[in-house]
């Protein structure tokens, strides 16, 4: 066959050309429909049709790629190193909350003494997901950024243009296009969608994702976009901060013209001239919470006009203009059939709650952590009790209190067993401890626990290598520590049940990746006692190398700033055992990266002043300080208007209540343990 002339070249590339705008201008109508509109008007199929053609004139004619074409969305880019500081050009503030409709009254009231007239609002769900920054130039999508500190945040311009429903242009039949537009939104997983992937993680004996929150924020920040690009985040879109050449008066105002721009808004957002129309607002979505798509935790009251806003302004922590209606958790009563013991990767012994299965908060329960055996002396349970069960924070599983006058006589007390219930070895409770332990590191289940923790994202980010891959491998002979992890091949991995071709080269991939993770993130994936990730970035700027802080002395690593002596001897323990020195030499021997140039920072806490109040279970005071500083911030014996956070144990005193009455913010265990990076003790 003959080949084609120029001239018919050309004439293939200009038929190209016109069908490739023609497919993007088909796909961006039926995105907007779909996401923005919920108003599809073809099937998958054919909208799957579309695409592909899209794509395949693409490939043939690379020219023709657009960096807004919708192809564009899978993320073809390499891993970024880090992302870049953006500064906002209007701080991203915080809520302040109100639980009941008398504080809500009293927030009015404030709004209305400050303007002097009575104000609309409008209502939104609360979406418990993560805050961002968009800016579209001249119709085109230009810029997105995380929250940050709320003054900086995060570029992650290419992963967010992976969400599907968030469009690479404005429409351009929504009138003027504004030469440049900034606006906020909230980048989230449908419940569906979580709870899809989550099985399909479980599916593969890969650690799941705690909420669906906690899930779009890590999904959100992966370095490498294609990663964000193989989940399905959503995105619904809440504050036009500006818009060059447009004049909006009202928030209302500014939800519709955003939706006639294309960005998806919440189709439950609704404009109340009254308080009273807030106050059944927030009744009418407490009843349907369930029922959304998303999880949410309240409803936003804003005030409606802009330049009320305005003239209310702002504290230093969140606008005066509007507020978080935050809804309680949910509570429902079931049975305690039974409190087993859970072995972790330290050795310590949890135990735990098997639950009648009861449904809390849209999510079924079943299983519930009772933290350690004097928790369940003071909370008075019994096995076989009746117990009131929440959502604590709408996401953790707890058990709040037993039901006695539901007792029959067949209750029975909880007894802690005095052997591993793993290994059988003795176990182990320090004086100074709540927590009882298992000291014997040949346990398997410590194994299987530090060999996923050193996989888990925090650590060496090694995906599809959770529990039960890692019990897979230990079981079958294949490893005996993370170390030999970078010595498998194929032909071992083919040995693991439910391991095919795909699931094989994903694994060995992710192993060959984790070569060249920092330091601190090796330090931390060995499991060190006291080691959490802040104190592994502290040990790793002051030492530079693995082996200088294996080799140093409890105190030369005590000397260190931010380093005290219960880290110092947590850490000289660890590398005096035989087995950590060998694991050493399996990781060099690897190639793995065992030192690096270290540029000291400040510490994501620096500047921020503790207290601590209470008995805190997971840690001693002394430790929780050293924590703290170890992260650059500040422990103080008294709280006073510069406090910035209040550590709040069991039996909290006095100071609680002076922290409730200046507005200094608490955290509970689990809050503080979040805050620093922290997870089992």
């Amino acid at each position: 066959m003959p080949e084609a002339t120029h001239d018919e070249g050309e004439a293939d590339r200009s038929r190209a050309r016109v069908r490739a705008e023609e497919l993007r201008a088909k796909i961006d109508h039926h995105d907007y429909r779909y996401y923005v509109l919920a108003q599809p008007e073809i099937a998958d199929s054919e909208y799957d049709g579309l695409m592909r053609e899209l794509l395949d004139l693409e490939q043939r004619f690379p020219e023709l790629v657009t960096p807004d074409s919708p192809t564009q969305r899978v993320g073809g880019a390499p891993p970024s190193e880090l992302f870049a500081p953006v500064t906002h050009s209007v701080r991203l503030l915080s809520l302040d909350n109100v639980f009941d409709r008398e504080e809500l009254d009293a927030w009015e009231q404030r709004v209305k003494r400050e303007l002097g007239r009575d104000p609309a609002f409008v209502c939104e769900p609360k979406i418990d997901g993560v805050a961002v920054a968009l800016v579209y130039e001249n119709g085109r999508y230009l810029r997105g950024a995380t929250r940050g500190d709320g003054a900086v945040g995060e570029d992650v311009t290419a992963n967010i243009h992976t969400i599907r429903g968030l469009p690479s242009r404005l429409r351009a039949d929504a009138g003027a296009i504004p030469s440049w537009l900034e606006v906020r939104g909230e980048v989230f997983f449908r419940l569906a969608d979580f709870e899809r992937i989550n099985e399909e993680l479980g599916q593969k004996g890969e650690t799941l994702f705690a909420n669906p929150r906690n899930a779009a924020a890590g999904i959100l920040r992966q370095k490498d976009v294609r990663i964000t690009a193989g989940y399905p985040l959503s995105i619904f879109f809440h504050g036009l901060i500006r818009a060059d050449g447009e004049s909006i008066e009202t928030h209302w105002d500014a939800l519709e013209r955003m939706r006639a721009l294309g960005l998806r808004v919440h189709p439950e957002a609704k404009r109340c001239v009254s308080l009273d129309e807030v106050a059944a607002y927030v009744a009418s979505l407490a009843e349907r919470r369930h029922k959304l798509e998303h999880e949410i935790d309240g409803a936003v009251v804003k005030v409606d006009r802009i330049s009320d806003q305005a003239e209310l302004g702002a504290t230093a922590k969140a606008p005066r203009w509007a507020v978080a209606y935050k809804l309680p958790s949910e509570e429902r009563t079931t049975k305690l059939k039974d409190i087993m013991p859970s072995v972790g990767r330290t050795g310590a012994v949890t135990p735990f709650a098997v639950l009648e299965p009861v449904r809390v908060g849209g999510v079924t329960i079943s299983l519930a952590t009772l933290h350690n055996a004097d928790e369940i002396e003071r909370k008075g349970l019994l096995i076989g009790d009746m117990v009131v069960v929440r959502r604590a924070g709408d996401v953790i599983p707890e058990v709040v209190a037993p039901v006695p006058s539901l007792r029959t006589g067949d209750e029975r007390k909880f007894v802690m067993p005095k052997d591993c219930p793993v290994c059988g070895e003795p176990l182990v409770r320090p004086e100074d401890e709540a927590v009882t332990r298992c000291v014997n590191l040949d346990c398997p289940a410590q194994t299987v626990g530090r060999i996923a923790h050193f996989a888990s994202r925090g650590a060496m980010d090694i995906s599809h290598l959770g529990d039960r891959t890692a019990a897979a491998l230990i079981d079958l002979g294949l490893i005996e520590d993370a170390g030999d992890l970078f010595s498998l091949g194929p032909d071992a991995l083919s040995r693991v049940p439910g391991f095919k071709d795909k699931s094989i080269q994903n694994l060995l991939g992710a192993i060959g990746a984790a070569k060249n993770r920092p330091i601190e993130r090796l330090l931390y994936g060995l499991g060190i006692r006291h080691v959490g990730s802040g104190g592994a970035r502290v040990l790793a700027d002051a030492f530079g190398s693995l082996d200088r802080i294996a080799n140093a002395t409890a105190e030369e690593l005590a000397a260190a700033e931010g380093v005290g002596p219960v880290i110092a001897e947590a850490v000289r323990e660890y590398f005096d055992r035989p087995r950590a020195r060998a694991l050493l030499e399996k990781l060099r021997t690897a190639g793995v990266r065992l030192e690096e140039e270290r540029k000291r920072g400040a510490g994501p806490l620096s500047g921020k002043t503790f207290v601590i109040t209470g008995t805190l279970d997971a840690f001693s005071r002394e430790i929780t300080k050293e924590r703290i500083e170890a992260l650059g911030g500040k422990v103080t014996n008294s709280v006073s208007k510069k406090t910035d956070y209040l550590v709040v144990g069991r039996d909290p005193g006095t100071k609680l209540d002076k922290a409730t009455k200046l507005g200094v913010s608490t955290l509970d265990e689990a809050g503080f343990l979040a805050l620093v990076g922290e997870r089992e003790p």
